[in-house]
């Protein structure tokens, strides 16, 4: 993988005699108070503004502070009228638009686009303080505030609409929103690098629409528009789609005997290195960019949509990724390579900058609930490998894990300690988007270069995979004995396959950092819609619990897992809900909110929903080898069905759940025996119609809830937006 240039390497910006403010100013007179007559940077964002580093904003926002630029910022805006995004004057360099740490259509509907009744990232939790597609709407405004003003957006709501994408709200394929939100470029991924480095060269009195060499950005150009002359166009199409696959041919491979070349006896014959073969490769790919078809084919073809998914996921590894483009209309949507990853020194200086760890005064004592929620976790790594087809982290962090040193995690503990008002000793989590990937990586960087696997851990744990927990050990140990901390819990969810390779971290676990609960996601229990997740089979479960339940035992402690279950994934047949009921049935589990999926733009199981093919694997058109149909579930109907199963021990879902049994044949599932699924009799007051005569009843006792609630992420940082 290529080298980057050190985030923290630049020469301060002139602006930065002006030191660190308490907070980035949120009006003129606050920017009045700083001395400041203008700002170079001004962020727009969806959410309210809290500075902590779990925040994408603060995040942002300090490291462009450390950089020595005046950075203020508009929040929540009232996106119905244009003054909001004039009140701290135009900016020197450009907006930088985010809808915010969440997807503002995950944020404001469910999975049944039903509105939701409130926003966590909203002082009170308020509903309805963000407009649909945020990015578009306030990039329209900047524009409209301040013409000709630069306009870069961000944030996971841009990077998972780079391209031309399923949109299941409005079920139809848009086009990129580079194109609907008219954008001088878009930063894709955790974009620190590709920020710091645009925003040092506009300064330096650049145009934005001559930087185009930047990793991790997205912008439009006339069609078949090139860097240099040296670059070369490949068809994607050419590769997989239209009938059999043949190896990309290896321009550097030995001439076979039956072609024989000429050979100039005056120059002595010279043989190329392995390491020099891959490393020519390597420069060819840099100056290659891969054409997928173009958003007006994906948006009517099914097929060539499944097969631009996988292409583009295809190219997601930063040590071999090549350029994406993709027409829209006359016009090309151009993405490079994906940013290099942070090192661990960068990622501690990111964390250590100089937060307030609070709310803005504006909002007085509005309780946020994102806010109460982390505001006393330490985020400890970002990225994810396990690559779940329905998870949007690794779209948009990456594969690559980025994980803090010993000694930042500490220091930030420390912090919360010492500064963080209401703290009594517990630290509700060390993580990130999963609990025990800390400090795991490929064993042979050459190797992680050159990877195209979209998974390390499907369809088993790749033996290149360093699994060594070691790390994450040690850290544990050290955060539970400092002064004032009398707990430290683990909230992130646990990737139980990885736990399995060290059962002395799940006995750190277990004995120490569980609170009664916790969280683990096996997602389902049949073998079809587990491998169009790309999750371990509910073996791996089993044998995690059987560890769990020793430790607790061994430690003396009653303590309960929580497991997630998704209802209505693409590849989930009827008989697969019923099957994961009657499993739920015998280990006793009553799940309280359950979780029905959410395709959301640009996952891998948002292409099966919509094509009802599987990227998985190769994408053909016809013939004996064609791409097989997935089984989705569409209906409202069929998708309660499947909500039901979950919850069988609701007499609500009963009269469905009878229904359908009898329609399936398993009417032997209906009694009220401890062998039967649902009891025959129905509750008065209860269920969808009532049986005549049915004796009333009681609602069956619950046990042990879950609380994952129709796909909306609980918490802002890292977690699984579905």
């Amino acid at each position: 993988m290529e080298t980057a240039k050190s985030l923290f390497s630049y020469r301060p910006y002139w602006a930065s005699r002006f030191g660190v403010a308490p907070f980035l100013p949120m009006s003129r007179p606050e920017m009045e108070s700083l001395g400041w007559d203008s700002c170079d940077v001004i962020l727009v964002t969806g959410d309210a503004y809290i500075d902590h580093p779990s925040f994408g904003m603060a995040l942002v926002g300090r490291l462009l502070e450390a950089q020595g630029f005046r950075v203020g910022l508009i929040s929540q805006p009232d996106w119905r009228s244009v003054e909001p995004f004039r009140g701290l004057g135009r900016p020197n360099l450009y907006f930088g638009v985010t809808a915010g740490n969440m997807d503002s259509m995950v944020n404001r509907y469910t999975s049944d686009r039903k509105s939701r009744s409130d926003d966590a990232y909203t002082p009170n939790a308020a509903p309805n303080q963000r407009p649909d597609r945020a990015v578009v709407a306030y990039a329209q405004r900047c524009r409209e505030a301040y013409s000709g003003v630069n306009v870069v957006i961000g944030g996971i709501e841009a990077s998972l609409r780079r391209i031309a994408h399923y949109d299941y709200w409005s079920d139809n394929v848009r086009r990129s929103v580079l194109a609907d939100s008219k954008a001088d470029m878009l930063l894709f991924g955790n974009a620190e690098r590709a920020l710091v480095a645009l925003s040092h060269r506009l300064a330096a009195g650049e145009a934005i629409s001559g930087i185009r060499d930047l990793r991790g950005t997205a912008f439009m150009v006339p069609f078949a528009w090139k860097p240099g002359e040296d670059w070369a166009e490949i068809d994607s199409t050419q590769l997989e789609i239209l009938g059999r696959v043949d190896p990309h041919p290896d321009p550097y491979a030995y001439t076979s005997v039956s072609q024989p070349v000429a050979v100039d006896a005056a120059q002595p014959i010279r043989l190329v290195s392995r390491e020099e073969r891959l490393a020519q490769r390597a420069a060819a790919r840099a100056h290659t960019v891969l054409r997928i078809p173009a958003f007006e084919l994906v948006e009517k073809n099914p097929v060539l949509y499944a097969h631009a998914s996988r292409m583009f996921h295809l190219e997601s590894n930063p040590g071999n990724a090549r350029a994406i483009v993709q027409a829209h209309g006359e016009r090309d949507v151009w993405l490079n390579p994906p940013p290099i990853p942070l090192s661990t020194p960068e990622l501690d200086r990111v964390y250590d900058l100089p937060y307030a760890r609070a709310p803005h005064p504006a909002y007085a004592n509005a309780k946020i609930p994102a806010w109460e929620m982390i505001r006393f976790s330490v985020n400890i790594m970002r990225g994810c490998f396990g690559g779940c087809t329905f998870c949007s982290i690794t779209e948009h962090e990456g594969r690559i894990i980025q994980s803090r040193s010993e000694e930042s995690i500490l220091h930030e503990i420390e912090a919360i300690r010492d500064k963080t008002p209401g703290f009594t000793g517990v630290i509700s989590d060390l993580g990130g988007p999963t609990a025990n990937m800390y400090r795991l990586a490929c064993k042979d960087p050459k190797i992680e270069s050159a990877c195209r696997r979209l998974s390390c851990v499907f369809p088993e744990i790749c033996e290149n995979l360093g699994t060594d927990h070691g790390p994450l050990i040690q850290l544990y140990r050290k955060a539970r004995v400092l002064p004032g901390i009398k707990k430290i819990l683990i909230g992130s969810g646990v990737r139980y396959d990885l736990a399995l390779r060290s059962p002395e971290y799940v006995k750190e676990l277990v004995t120490h950092h569980v609170g009664g609960y916790l969280k683990i996601a096996p997602e389902h229990t049949e073998a079809g819609p587990l491998n169009h997740m790309m999750k371990p089979g509910i073996g791996a479960y089993d044998r995690f619990k059987q560890l769990f339940e020793r430790f607790s035992k061994e430690a003396g402690k009653e303590q309960y897992l929580i497991p997630y279950f998704i209802a209505a994934h693409p590849g989930t047949t009827d008989e697969d809900m019923l099957n994961l009921a009657l499993w739920l049935k015998r280990g006793n589990f009553r799940l309280d909110q359950v979780q029905t999926f959410l395709p959301t733009p640009m996952a891998l199981a948002t292409t099966m929903y919509h094509t009802e093919r599987n990227p998985l694997k190769k994408v053909l058109r016809g013939g004996e080898n064609a791409n097989p149909c997935v089984s989705v579930v569409r209906t409202g109907r069929t998708r309660k069905l499947h909500k039901a199963f979950l919850r069988y021990h609701d007499p609500e879902n009963w009269p469905l759940l009878r229904e359908a049994l009898q329609a399936m044949g398993r009417a032997d599932l209906i009694g009220n025996g401890k062998k039967h699924l649902i009891p025959a009799f129905q509750p008065a007051g209860t269920g969808l119609r009532h049986e005549g005569g049915a004796p009333a009843g009681r609602r069956p006792p619950g046990s042990a809830p879950t609380s994952r609630n129709s796909a909306k992420p609980s918490a802002p940082r890292g977690k699984r937006t579905r």
